[in-house]
């Protein structure tokens, strides 16, 4: 954990400061996915009740009550991927980059994810290969390249980027 975050489980009560820091987070090239447009209050809740409902929601907070990033990720159905953590999504504030909240809301997630019943052997994300700091954060964590999805994504500016398929063992 950072010196400056705590972490704790996310709440329905946090769904403006998520979409807040969706959409300050979008902006950035590389920070997230959806564009700024693409991030609604109704795209908040849903990974908001998806999480709670089937895996886990966290966010970093500093000590005045700013959020500085979150992390969620659900549990893969059917019961044949029950043990997969999937669909991971982490946003960091783009004025609390490179200060290891990412690194911090990762190890608590890791942490959450060993303590699930029934247990998680697998989690799981993808990030565009482009976003070289993204992808030496994950390898530090453990991470391994499982694959290349050439051209998968469109870029505002009309170029493609391949996806890298990333995944942490547990157990």
């Amino acid at each position: 954990m950072t010196a400056a975050c705590s972490i704790r489980p996310l709440t329905a009560a946090d769904a403006a400061a998520l979409l807040a820091l969706h959409k300050a987070a979008a902006v950035t090239p590389g920070g997230l996915a959806r564009m700024p447009d693409e991030i609604t209050p109704a795209y908040v809740v849903g990974f908001l009740e998806k999480a709670a409902a089937e895996g886990i929601g966290l966010g970093a907070w500093s000590a005045d009550g700013a959020l500085c990033g979150e992390i969620h990720a659900v549990r893969m159905t059917p019961a044949l991927f029950g043990h997969v953590l999937s669909d991971l999504t982490v946003a960091v504030h783009p004025d609390w980059q490179g200060r290891g909240v990412g690194s911090a809301l990762f190890g608590a997630l890791i942490t959450a994810a060993r303590r699930l019943d029934p247990p998680i052997g697998r989690v799981e994300l993808m990030t565009g290969a482009g976003n070289i700091g993204a992808i030496r954060l994950y390898e530090r964590l453990g991470f391994r390249h499982e694959g290349r999805f050439v051209g998968r994504g469109r870029l505002s500016d009309g170029r493609v980027e391949d996806d890298i398929a990333m995944a942490l063992m547990l157990l």
